[in-house]
């Protein structure tokens, strides 16, 4: 009795199915620039996408009748895996994000939060008007050096230990609290401390952000790649088998 494989007529019939819904699923992107309503509107196309993909994980392994090796045929199995896995991330993503992204910012929109930093920043430089040289560069090293963002990997992963705001601080706290100035430090101590928590709170929500958009790094270009594997593993089927 032959083995299961693809080269049965189950496994052309399954196989032909699958790369049909392959390059069906891979259409998304160019739907989502077409507007329409009813039947045919984009929800029901995404709420398609997403079972319809997780059936491939049934159809294609059928497909290969559990024969993997070092090759293309075995390549294309497993990108399209690795865009399943990737896509069901985006679902978890969408499905938990947007409420912890609602969460974290309550009433305040992003808007606020930078208008919140920025107005905190005008407050340092009018309180540091008194300070010397030495305390005023460590002001200035805030107003003017602090990023909220960063890069992406930055935002993703939410590590700011270089901050300008969080160094300047540190330095703030240092400095001799006797004499005129006393009060004056105690004031910038208590403006960027505010500081650090609206750029907590604006950098939270930066993080979110970044999740939400991650799996979009992983699923697409591998979906390119599937779809480049997917033609060689039909050539040379047909080629060389």
């Amino acid at each position: 009795m032959e083995p299961p494989s693809g080269g049965s007529w189950l496994g052309y019939i399954l196989g032909t199915v699958s790369a049909g819904l392959i390059v069906w699923l891979a259409c998304l992107g160019v739907r989502k620039r077409a507007v329409s309503d009813g039947y045919y509107s984009l929800k029901a196309w995404v709420s398609a996408h997403v079972y319809l993909g997780l059936s491939l994980t049934v159809l294609a392994t059928l497909h290969t009748g559990f024969q993997f090796g070092w090759n293309v045929h075995t390549l294309a199995y497993a990108l399209m895996m690795l865009v399943i896995a990737s896509g069901g991330f985006g679902i978890w993503a969408y499905t938990v994000m947007p409420e912890r992204l609602s969460a974290n910012r309550g009433e305040i929109t992003r808007r606020q939060m930078l208008d919140t930093i920025e107005s905190l920043d005008g407050q340092l430089q009018e309180a540091a008007q008194p300070l010397d040289r030495a305390g005023a560069a460590i002001v200035r090293h805030s107003v003017e050096d602090t990023q909220i963002g960063g890069a992406f990997w930055q935002r993703l992963s939410g590590n700011y230990g270089d901050c300008a705001n969080k160094q300047s601080l540190d330095r703030i706290r240092t400095l001799s609290r006797t004499g005129a100035s006393g009060e004056v430090l105690v004031k910038i101590e208590e403006l960027m401390q505010q500081k650090a928590d609206a750029l907590a709170l604006a950098r939270r929500q930066m993080r979110i952000t970044a999740l939400l958009e991650v799996w979009l790094f992983v699923h697409i270009p591998a979906t390119f790649a599937l779809l480049a594997a997917l033609i060689a593993h039909i050539v040379s089927v047909f080629a060389y088998w």
